[in-house]
């Protein structure tokens, strides 16, 4: 076995569960490396090794348990990482019996991964955050490439049309308690997803609200690129399926313009929202809940393009529709509030601003509790009003207020992952280096920075930016060492040629 360890863990695991001889294992051995030389696709010595050991486990894992047996063939369709028993349990008339077999309850599936276990093929997912729903099990890489490229020689599609299934449904829909705990979880499967479904692997070709469903998964993690693509591609399966005014392709239309605005791309999401308002009025009147949440991110749009009278108006036809429908202290209607904040501080209307937000958070502290998400974001806005208006000690305190909030929900060991608490903690470092506080400014930029660099990536923008605040940090700190060693000069033409250029400072996220 060229000494490989994972093909000498493999094939001692299969001695510890069968009473057989090293000798006998040896001829199986070469049989199983004859067969798939003569049948399994081109592969190197390193891979034959390999690949002939899980054989014979894999025979053995038959004969022991078919369940197992099948979900090692399934897992090719999954990532390799973090399979658990929630995951696969949308039952619909599609599912197999042995799949509904397998997730019956947790004894059964955790039956069918002891085997896998038992033999060195899985091994219990280790998560360094916190989980929602159970533990999961994972696979080495090369292991799953044999699932894939051996077990999977010719490809299932209906397999794979079951697993872009059960990962779609799984995505967290709104107001779903925790949801950044299950994205990433799911993130890797629906990674996989994407490749089946983009390279038209499935049977189900019109599979419309799986594209929708992962897209969101994208969109809700940042991800605006891949989530356009599948956002785009749902919008044109769904106008074939159920035509262009059904509420799902309205939808669809209307996440759209979201993401388009988190791009800012703003000529193109106008005329998604305006689209989308048109059929919500003709489908729901104009003074439904859904077709006032259009308005309300019209009056967004318009505010990021710096048409303020529109927003205003926009937001006051949301507020009076929700304060009819839902009431004045409901959490939704508190939202067009807040966002009445933002606009007023926009206008420069700090006053009123600061009303608008007080109101919010009365009501959400009382309709929510102070430690919630809508909670914080109000604290959030609030604190960059206060920083606006020069209220440096209100502002850090309701900044702190802020992640105060957003830990208790999130947890602490989710901080660098979840993009509002990210805000914050930004701002916490913009508001120490306004007060020349570089220490601290230093050490909440640079928590940021690691989290931007997790959910953005290293070259994105706003990762890109902080590591430019973080390297003026280092300028300003060590031109202020060179004064303080530096003799004071009485020459103002010296003076004058020792200053260092001001560093543009970075707008407040909101």
């Amino acid at each position: 076995m060229d000494g490989l360890p994972l093909a000498l863990s493999t094939a001692g695991a299969y001695l510890d569960q069968v009473a057989l001889s090293v000798s006998d294992y040896l001829r199986l051995y070469k049989e199983s490396w004859i067969q798939l030389h003569k049948s399994g696709p081109e592969l190197s010595s390193y891979d034959e090794t390999l690949y002939s050991t899980w054989n014979i486990s894999y025979d053995h894992v038959k004969q022991e348990n078919d369940l197992s047996a099948k979900l090692l063939c399934f897992w090719a369709y999954f990532d390799s990482q973090d399979i658990w028993l929630e995951l696969l349990q949308h039952d619909d008339s599609d599912t197999p019996d042995w799949v509904r077999q397998l997730v019956k309850d947790k004894i059964s599936f955790h039956k069918a991964m002891r085997v896998l276990s038992s033999h060195g093929l899985v091994e219990v997912h280790a998560s360094p955050q916190e989980l929602v729903e159970s533990s999961g099990y994972s696979m080495h890489g090369c292991v799953h490439s044999w699932t894939i490229n051996v077990l999977n020689q010719t490809w299932d599609y209906g397999l794979a049309s079951l697993a872009v299934g059960f990962v779609a449904s799984h995505v967290p829909e709104e107001g779903t308690d925790q949801p950044w705990l299950l994205q990433q979880r799911l993130i890797q499967h629906a990674i996989r997803c994407s490749y089946i479904l983009l390279n038209d692997l499935l049977t189900d070709t019109e599979m419309e609200w799986a594209w929708y469903n992962i897209g969101s998964l994208y969109d809700q993690l940042g991800k605006n690129v891949e989530a356009e693509t599948m956002y785009q591609t749902a919008l044109q399966k769904s106008k074939k399926v159920w035509g262009p005014e059904h509420t799902q392709t309205l939808n669809i239309v209307n996440n759209l313009g979201l993401l388009y605005v988190d791009q800012n791309k703003l000529t193109e999401a106008e005329p998604m929202y305006q689209a989308a308002l048109q059929g919500y009025e003709k489908i729901w009147g104009p003074d439904h809940s859904e077709t006032l949440d259009v308005v309300n991110n019209l009056g967004l749009l318009y505010m990021e393009q710096g048409k303020l009278a529109e927003a205003e108006q926009m937001y006051q036809r949301a507020l009076q529709g929700k304060e009819k429908e839902l009431g004045p202290g409901h959490a939704r209607t508190l939202d067009i509030v807040n966002n009445l904040g933002l606009l007023y501080t926009e206008q420069g209307k700090l006053v009123e601003a600061e009303q608008m937000y007080q109101r919010a958070l009365q009501g959400k502290e009382k309709e929510l509790g102070p430690e919630r998400i809508k909670t914080s974001d109000t604290f959030h806005n609030l604190g960059i009003l206060y920083e606006n208006q020069g209220k440096l000690v209100e502002a850090e305190e309701m900044y702190q207020k802020a992640l105060k909030g957003y830990e208790k929900v999130v947890g602490t060991n989710n901080v660098t992952t979840y993009r509002p608490e990210l805000e914050t903690i930004f701002n916490l470092g913009s508001l120490f280096e306004d007060q020349d506080d570089w220490a601290k400014a230093r050490v909440y930029y640079s928590k940021a920075l690691v989290g931007y660099e997790k959910v953005l990536g290293p070259d994105h923008a706003q990762t890109q930016e902080l590591q430019d605040l973080l390297h003026d940090l280092d300028v300003k700190e060590k031109n202020k060492t060179l004064e303080l060693e530096k003799e004071p000069s009485n020459d103002p033409l010296e003076a004058s040629a020792e200053e260092t250029p001001s560093v543009s400072k970075r707008q407040r996220l909101v």
